[in-house]
């Protein structure tokens, strides 16, 4: 027994002195050495440095504490409590509100994902970078107020560039593998925890994120800790890539411990596809849907009359070049829209049923077609934007909205359950809609010191 005791230490040490040796070939040496180390010490594998401390590194440069202030008070944002502060002479004073979230760079342009909830009423946007501290300011691009999705864009000097953080593929999820989620718990700073994947379509009707309950189906879970401040911050596998973006925990008076919940980057992805290269960019008409796709952008559906359907695209289509130059992403598109402007006019390249097509796109100014002119035409009401909303100024007699009930002085606060704060926003909501379509019209008006609130079912023209 003592024998083969001593023969498997043997056997155990020259294995050791292997792997050593073929960390030594393979250039596992000491780092900064190109040969064998000083005289009398023989090289040591770190080995601390494994997939998790190398996903990190490549994500947390990525990572972003976003910072909010937000004003309260001193803003009525209801058109008769603005009448009745003027009519009495005072108002509230305004205070500020500070909040802190997380976000991830996902363009080098600087462009950073997080969650609708942690910056959709703020007034004040920062991030502030958890590896170097800089603190830059941001802007609202994009929300998706349905999948807790909100895009912002660093105001930086022109020409710089940020890491950020790649995506996974849809649906590339591993029940049970190690993920890390990353953020600013607490607005401590740049922290990170580690878990797994504990299910991949998760609905969670108790859990809450900062801000309020969400109806989100299909979170991921984790046991990852995700605590409040966490909030937007990315959930990444050990390649360090995107999965998801951390929104919510369940509550721990439900008894829950350890159950945290992510946006997965699927629905990240619809998202951005819906806010970004949609109906509209940065105030301009595209007119087309798109879908990220690899290798290529996908055409979902393209609207009737739009520049998208001007220019000959269609769905099914895959745009691989925008002047002949390809195109990386989503976001990477949408910039080049806006880059075009209304302006001058994009070649794309497009394939289309296994052939390569060349079709020219030219963008419209969307106010030159959704307009105070198309709500006429499909209402039969004249409206116009005032502070606080839109205010119904003439009904059309035997028209839709005037036998539904709709009258002058009235104010419009939402279509089909949709806030519509201008003229353009209400346009967008019944342009594609077909005739005879009703439409719900939330009301506000006004009878002496009483004030009415209802709906209001029109049938468009």
């Amino acid at each position: 027994m003592a024998r083969d005791a001593q023969r498997r230490g043997v056997i155990r040490r020259v294995l050791f002195r292997a792997v050593l040796l073929l960390g030594m070939v393979s250039g596992g040496g000491v780092l900064g050495q190109d040969g064998p180390g000083p005289a009398g010490l023989e090289p040591e594998l770190d080995v601390r440095r494994d997939a998790t401390v190398d996903a990190v590194a490549r994500v947390m440069p990525a990572v972003v504490n976003v910072a909010t202030r937000t004003w309260v008070g001193g803003r009525a944002r209801d058109p008769f409590e603005q009448r009745i502060e003027e009519f009495f002479g005072h108002r509230q004073s305004p205070r500020a509100a500070y909040s802190r979230g997380s976000g991830v760079v996902v363009d080098p342009e600087g462009y950073v994902l997080t969650n609708q909830h942690v910056v959709g009423d703020a007034d004040d946007i920062s991030v502030q970078f958890a590896d170097t501290e800089e603190s830059l300011p941001a802007e609202r691009v994009a929300l998706s107020a349905g999948k807790d999705v909100a895009l912002l864009k660093i105001r930086a000097p022109a020409g710089r560039r940020f890491p950020a953080v790649a995506f996974a593929r849809d649906g590339d999820l591993l029940l049970g593998e190690t993920v890390l989620a990353l953020g600013n718990p607490f607005g401590l700073g740049g922290s990170v925890s580690r878990g797994i994947l504990s299910a991949k379509t998760r609905r969670a009707p108790d859990a809450e994120p900062a801000g309020g309950r969400l109806e989100l189906a299909d979170w991921l879970q984790t046991d990852a800790a995700i605590n409040p401040g966490n909030s937007g911050g990315p959930l990444v596998n050990l390649r360090g890539e995107l999965i998801g973006i951390n929104v919510a925990v369940m509550r721990p008076d439900a008894g829950a411990q350890g159950i945290g919940f992510a946006v997965p980057v699927q629905r990240i992805n619809e998202a951005l596809a819906e806010i970004l290269s949609g109906e509209s960019v940065g105030g301009l008409w595209f007119g087309a849907r798109m879908r990220p796709g690899r290798p290529a952008l996908t055409v979902g559906e393209v609207q009737p009359g739009s520049p998208a359907a001007a220019a000959g695209l269609k769905a099914g289509d895959e745009v691989r070049e925008v002047d002949g130059r390809p195109v990386d992403g989503l976001i990477d598109f949408n910039r080049r829209l806006l880059d075009a402007g209304a302006e001058r006019e994009l070649r794309l390249g497009v394939r289309r049923e296994g052939r390569d097509r060349r079709l020219v796109l030219r963008l419209t100014e969307e106010t030159a077609f959704f307009n105070a002119g198309l709500v006429r035409e499909r209402l039969g009401a004249l409206v116009r934007e005032a502070r606080g909303g839109l205010e119904v100024m003439s009904v059309e007699p035997g028209s839709g909205a005037h036998r539904a009930g709709l009258r002058p002085g009235m104010w419009l606060l939402a279509c089909d359950g949709q806030p519509v704060g201008d003229v353009v926003s209400l346009a967008k909501r019944i342009h594609a809609r077909a005739v005879r379509d009703p439409v719900r019209l939330d009301v506000v008006f006004q009878q002496g010191w009483i004030r009415y609130r209802g709906g209001i079912e029109v049938n468009l023209r």
